[in-house]
């Protein structure tokens, strides 16, 4: 029994080192409609993230950190395995400008047609994002509105 546990032990070990450990199971993930597979793509969030920095300018900029090889995992599970320039994007489903996260938990990919789109949902996440900097909505508000049915903020 003691073997298998070194095993099981070198196993994750090794998989850690090549960097394969994923927080999500490789699944057939399904796009419901403008929102992505809630088993998939729950979204996640960077806690604590404060409002003086949120509502700075170049803010998502400072965070964005989403790995090509990551881009085509998500892209894989989600069954996508070509597509044309424009046609989809890696969406963070809870954006990064109401602190959303990287993890890709919170990563799906988004087309731009049917409408709405990702164009469509950027806008809501602009407005969404404008709300919590002037004090008009608080952002835990704002995520929750995003990742419910951002559909019905436009």
């Amino acid at each position: 029994m003691m073997r298998f546990f070194v095993l099981f032990a070198a196993f994750v070990l090794l998989l850690a080192d090549c960097g394969e450990v994923s927080s999500r199971v490789s699944v057939q993930c399904h796009v419901r409609g403008a929102l992505p597979d809630p088993s998939c793509t729950p979204g996640a969030v960077f806690a604590g993230v404060p409002l003086s920095q949120l509502c700075v300018p170049g803010y998502t900029n400072s965070v964005r950190w989403v790995t090509q090889t990551e881009k085509e995992k998500v892209y894989a599970e989600y069954g996508v395995l070509s597509h044309k320039s424009g046609e989809y994007e890696i969406d963070h489903f809870v954006p990064l400008e109401l602190a959303g996260s990287n993890d890709i938990a919170n990563l799906w990919p988004e087309a731009a047609n049917p409408k709405p789109g990702f164009h469509e949902k950027d806008q809501v996440e602009n407005r969404l994002h404008a709300l919590v900097c002037m004090a008009k909505m608080t952002l835990g508000d704002a995520q929750h509105r995003i990742a419910t049915d951002w559909q019905k903020e436009m």
